[in-house]
């Protein structure tokens, strides 16, 4: 079970191509400027399971890719982590935002390491309005790292993607 803040079918924003984007409900760091603070209360949302989740996801039959957003997923980050295994085991691509960074979530909780583990991309970094800039692919701050998720476990260290769909070239 995750609690949600809502979900968007066919999103263009979250991610390259047709995407759906589960909001996490919930979220530690309160970013000056955050795009979803009401997203942060831990009381809100909905509860939704992960065989709940999945059918959404496949709802949208052009959607390929699936990215979590927020509030934070890896303040829930069991249920994620389960949601995530079962979209990549039927193909799916599975990113993350997050505002922890990749380094603080190597040395997260053991659910926070399951879930990283799950994601083939991860955004990190809290929004910093002093970075913000409008001409960066899906981050809104120059800080946040677009990370190869497996390739940076198997390096060691972060991975970035610096060229391709996820830095908006087509």
């Amino acid at each position: 079970m995750v609690n949600l803040a809502g979900i968007v079918t066919d999103s263009i924003v979250d991610g390259p191509g047709l995407r759906t984007t589960l909001f996490a409900q919930g979220c530690p760091h309160h970013c000056e400027g955050c795009h979803n603070p009401e997203t942060w209360d831990f009381s809100g949302g909905t509860e939704v399971s992960m065989e709940a989740s999945v059918e959404i996801v496949k709802s949208s039959p052009l959607c390929r890719g699936v990215t979590f957003s927020g509030g934070e997923p890896f303040a829930q980050a069991e249920g994620f982590a389960e949601i995530a295994k079962a979209l990549k085991e039927i193909g799916y691509e599975v990113a993350s935002y997050s505002g922890y960074t990749f380094e603080e979530l190597l040395d997260g909780t053991d659910g926070q390491k399951e879930l990283l583990h799950c994601l083939d991309v991860l955004i990190d970094g809290p929004f910093l309005m002093r970075e913000k800039s409008l001409e960066i692919a899906f981050r809104g701050s120059r800080n946040q790292r677009i990370i190869n998720v497996p390739e940076s476990l198997k390096a060691g260290k972060v991975v970035t993607i610096d060229r391709g769909r996820w830095q908006g070239e087509y």
